[in-house]
């Protein structure tokens, strides 16, 4: 549906907004809740929301009252997920390099689970609970060497990432467990990576969770919950097509090829998935360059508002919101930034396309306000909300 049609706004609205600016329809935000939701539900799954995919206060407060917990990557995001609402029985903490502070954080407020990605890492969350008093409930993030297709930079589940605790490593981490009296061992944690669109990484996954889910099971270590982590993609390429990702297959995976014990409960992580597709990024056009291959539409945004295709080589769908001629031609889709890597396409099809002209980049809901940067001292302008 057309930019300015669905957000009941007209060119001249459109201009009182300084650009580049981010732009998050709540409407259909909230839908993508409310499906989510729904099909977890039906098999009596968890959803914890994975914060670093977007902090926008207004997005926090919506996804909180739809009833997710939450997922946090820094002792700021648990702190920020406690200002927001979320309980904290309802936060996860996680992350391969948690500080001491960062510990103490969730120490204090006694949340639901630090997620553990080393012996070395458990050793010190011990040590600290012991000066607070305190017994820490504690994940153990396995690595099931499980391959997710996906970019490089964003494949976790691999033993060659710096990502949880290898199989080989599980028998002297038992040896160990007896120790830790200020531990309490109640979840096995997996994340596999990102933008996952085939569901057979994840119906591997069930099948290595189980294995591993057996193992502990025989040693005679109760394990309460197995969160099976995020990773499920948007559809970057058709946004207004498939704005929601197909949340039925998605849980109907796990629920098909899980095997959890009766008295464990299952959760997830999912964080793109939820926010990606209510978000675009809105610049405008300041000039056309002619080249000799190909011509030039330079934007007044760049990597400093949207670092994905610079950083991931990704690809988002692009639209001349207000070219009015019948005629196409191909652009590369540049910004400002003194890099040649700031560039968010190479030959993209828009309708003849001017300077001034209001360019729409979609699906920047999720790893793009939340990884903008002032290089080049770049200011953020005010962030606009429709649809509410």
């Amino acid at each position: 549906m057309d930019f300015l049609i669905r957000t009941k706004m007209k060119k001249e609205e459109l201009i009182k907004h300084k650009t580049p600016f981010y732009c998050y329809d709540l409407e259909l935000l909230s839908q993508t809740l409310d499906e989510a939701q729904a099909h977890a539900k039906k098999h009596d799954y968890h959803i914890h929301y994975a914060m670093k995919a977007n902090t926008n206060d207004r997005i926090l407060k919506l996804i909180q009252s739809k009833g997710f917990s939450s997922d946090c990557v820094s002792g700021n995001e648990v702190k920020k997920a406690l200002e927001i609402g979320f309980k904290p029985n309802q936060i996860a903490f996680a992350g391969v390099g948690k500080s001491d502070e960062e510990i103490m954080i969730g120490l204090e407020n006694e949340i639901f689970t630090f997620n553990c990605e080393s012996v070395e890492e458990i050793e010190v969350i011990n040590e600290l609970a012991e000066q607070k008093g305190k017994i820490a409930r504690i994940a153990l993030r396995l690595n099931p060497n499980v391959d997710a297709k996906t970019h490089k930079y964003i494949t976790t589940g691999l033993e060659e990432n710096k990502f949880g605790i290898n199989s080989w490593e599980l028998d002297n981490l038992i040896e160990k467990i007896g120790s830790w009296k200020h531990i309490k061992l109640t979840g096995l944690h997996f994340h596999i990576g990102s933008q996952i669109t085939s569901m057979t990484p994840f119906k591997n996954l069930c099948i290595r969770v189980n294995e591993l889910n057996t193992w502990f099971s025989e040693r005679g270590i109760r394990i309460e919950h197995l969160n099976l982590g995020g990773g499920l993609g948007i559809d970057y390429q058709n946004p207004t097509e498939n704005p929601i990702p197909d949340f039925e297959l998605f849980f109907g995976v796990f629920k098909q090829f899980l095997e959890p014990r009766p008295h464990q409960e299952v959760h997830f992580e999912l964080g793109r998935s939820l926010v990606g597709n209510c978000g675009s990024l809105i610049s405008k056009v300041l000039f056309i360059k002619k080249g000799i291959k190909t011509n030039f539409a330079i934007l007044d945004a760049g990597m400093t508002e949207l670092i994905r295709p610079a950083l991931y080589q990704a690809s988002h769908s692009i639209e001349n919101l207000t070219s009015e001629s019948r005629e196409s031609e191909f652009y590369d889709v540049v910004g400002p930034i003194c890099e040649s890597s700031d560039c968010f396409g190479k030959k993209i099809e828009l309708k003849e396309t001017k300077r001034g002209d209001y360019i729409k980049i979609h699906s920047t809901g999720a790893y793009g306000e939340v990884m903008t940067s002032g290089y080049n001292l770049r200011e953020q302008n005010p962030v606009v909300y429709i649809n509410e």
